[in-house]
């Protein structure tokens, strides 16, 4: 036990920052290793009942309600009705709670517990910008709290100064009852109670006539608005605590379980229309989270951070992913007590009563900031457009019609490349490198002291045709829509595909999502009729063999360029043999994951006008 947190021989102070659950584990293991017969709490004498309440009922989140002002009706002004404004101060029964988790253990271990705070009709809050509490991994707690004490001002509002005053003086009262006393309470009021416990100056402060506490469950689907941790976070912590895992330092490895579930989540619900989130995108994401919240002074990422990382990272429907997942608590049982529903700095009682709130155990202080996400459209929304969706008018969206094309050019020039490559020459070095050193015939030779270079010829021909396949083996119940779309300008190809059901995937009005299986580009563009209800094609059976016999039949070079997973077999290079064609293969691995899978999506909009208003609903996974 450090001498500078003892008041006394029979005193020892442990200050805390309200709401952390690495402060909280601290409590607990202050208590368990050392033998305490009294623990003093910042808290008035008033809430003991339904606080002590709240805390059995653990790990159910719930709430201790102390009215400042009747409840008043709302009243009626010419703009209409007017919320009352009705206050109340009240103390969240939160696991992660210092204080709650100094009731707790104290509960459990039978130690008397005594309530020291003054009593007070109108509470004012006292708070401050704090040192991240994961400093604690590294420093010890009284070298936190003595860091703090230069940053801490002396209380300079009335109700301040009486309330150290008054919990001085209780403790100087208690420690004529009891030889070893732990005191929770705020790192900003410790060294100031200490003064005012040595200087046994105690101004005759009385306590106030205050209203009666009432209880509540906290209604789960705010718990965000309650809690100092994230909901998913004090999860952890409380599961942690019954299954007897280490705890010690989840405020860090609770935020990688937070984006593993999440990734989780999001692959369940997108499936294969989702980016892929891969360890090397969860690195990256990682990465930038320790960057942004180095940039904001701390050492572990709030709420904020988090989404904005992984918007940057993983796209809009990660980061909502990661936001519902965030603001979930596990723990969800029914209390005997109403519902509170609370938001920022306000709440609702069962009765509709709506108070402003003040906490009595505020922690850091928080700051709300917007992050504009693109969520889903609600189902009765995309019912709407579906009813209204006129079946005779269909385009496509410019911006994925150019980078679309960008990526044949690409595939295209690559095809080329390695046509090319068969036609390298490798000879010694005499005068000139030419296109550069033959590294391999170089060491074949390394013995002769040769050196040799390689030269590669003008590509023969050129290629008007590429045939992307992403999905083959593709199943043709899961892309019924096959269909050919010909060029609006002489800069588009023409363009046959199979691609799932545009029907299923309403993202605005007159706006339709669809992902393509397999696609074929002829370019510069040509008229051709819809190789889907052409019967040239008829004696093929699978979607990719009725891309490639069609790609064979209008190609007017000799070389299609073919990207695919595996490799064509033998009976594909049957029918481009049969066609004197030749395929040029290019893996779908050479290219990146998150590329394929932004082109595979596309939007088919319901008329030309839809051009002018598309992007407000357009969003990329």
């Amino acid at each position: 036990m450090n001498s500078v947190l003892q008041f006394s021989d029979q005193i020892y102070c442990l200050p805390v920052v309200h709401g952390s659950g690495d402060f909280a584990i601290q409590v607990r293991e202050t208590m368990l290793a050392q033998k305490f017969d009294c623990v003093a709490l910042p808290l008035p004498e008033s809430f003991r009942t339904h606080v002590e309440a709240g805390v059995r009922h653990l790990p159910t989140v719930s709430m201790v309600v102390q009215p400042e002002t009747a409840p008043t009706a709302s009243t009626w002004t010419p703009e209409g009705e007017s919320e009352s404004e009705n206050i109340a101060s009240y103390v969240p029964i939160d696991p992660c709670q210092p204080a709650i988790q100094a009731i707790r253990v104290a509960l459990q271990e039978r130690i008397p517990r005594q309530y020291i705070d003054l009593e007070v009709e109108d509470f004012e809050i006292t708070t401050g910008v704090l040192p991240d509490p994961y400093a604690l991994k590294r420093v010890k707690i009284e070298q936190f709290a003595a860091a703090v004490v230069p940053e801490s001002r002396r209380p300079e509002r009335d109700q301040h100064r009486a309330r150290i005053e008054w919990m001085a003086r209780s403790l100087r009262e208690l420690e004529k009852k009891h030889s070893a006393i732990l005191f929770v309470c705020s790192v900003l009021d410790w060294i100031w109670i200490r003064d005012a416990y040595r200087s046994q100056e105690f101004r005759l402060a009385e306590p106030e006539a205050v209203y009666e506490t009432e209880i509540f469950r906290v209604d789960p689907r705010t718990l965000v608005f309650v809690l100092e941790e994230l909901p998913f976070i004090t999860s952890l912590y409380e599961r942690s605590r019954l299954t007897l895992d280490l705890d010690d330092n989840l405020s860090i490895d609770g935020v990688k379980e937070l984006l593993f579930e999440s990734r989780k989540r999001y692959v369940d619900e997108h499936g294969q229309k989702g980016r892929r989130i891969s360890p090397l995108t969860m690195r990256s994401m990682l990465k930038y989270i320790r960057n942004l919240s180095l940039i904001e002074r701390r050492l572990t990422p709030d709420l904020y951070t988090l989404i904005t990382a992984a918007k940057q990272i993983g796209g809009d429907l990660f980061a909502i992913s990661l936001a519902e997942t965030a603001r979930e608590y596990e723990f969800k049982e029914s209390l005997p007590y109403g519902d509170l529903k609370m938001s920022i700095g306000r709440g609702e009682f069962p009765n509709g009563d709506i108070f402003h709130l003040k906490s009595r155990l505020a922690g850091q202080p928080v700051t709300w900031r917007t992050c504009e996400l693109r969520n889903k459209p609600p189902e009765i929304d995309k019912q709407s457009w579906a009813m209204k969706w006129n079946p005779f008018s269909h385009c496509s969206w410019p911006p994925e019609d150019v980078a679309i094309e960008r990526f044949r050019t690409h595939v295209k020039d690559r095809a080329l490349a390695m046509l090319g490559n068969d036609l390298a020459r490798v000879e010694k070095f005499t005068s000139s490198i030419k296109d550069g050193i033959d590294i391999r015939e170089t060491l074949r030779n390394w013995h002769t002291g040769e050196l040799y270079v390689k030269e590669n010829p003008p590509s023969r021909g050129t290629l008007d045709c590429v045939i992307m396949l992403f999905d083959s083996p593709a199943d043709p119940r899961d892309y019924p829509w096959r269909i050919t779309w010909h060029a609006e300008h002489q800069d588009e190809s023409t363009l046959s595909f199979y691609a799932t059901p545009f029907e299923n995937e309403f993202v605005g009005p007159g706006i339709a999502m669809s992902t393509y299986g397999g696609a074929m580009f002829l370019f510069p563009p040509r008229p051709i009729p819809d190789i889907w209800q052409d019967r040239r094609f008829d004696s093929v059976d699978t979607l990719e063999e009725r891309l490639l016999i069609a790609a064979c039949y209008h190609s007017n070079e000799r070389h299609i360029a073919l990207l695919s997973h595996s490799p064509p077999g033998i009976a594909w290079r049957r029918i481009a043999k049969r066609s004197g064609k030749r395929l040029i293969h290019l893996p779908l691995a050479g290219f990146s994951s998150e590329t394929i899978q932004k082109l595979k999506m596309f939007h088919v909009l319901n008329g030309r006008q839809v051009r002018t208003y598309a992007e407000h609903f357009i969003r990329k996974a």
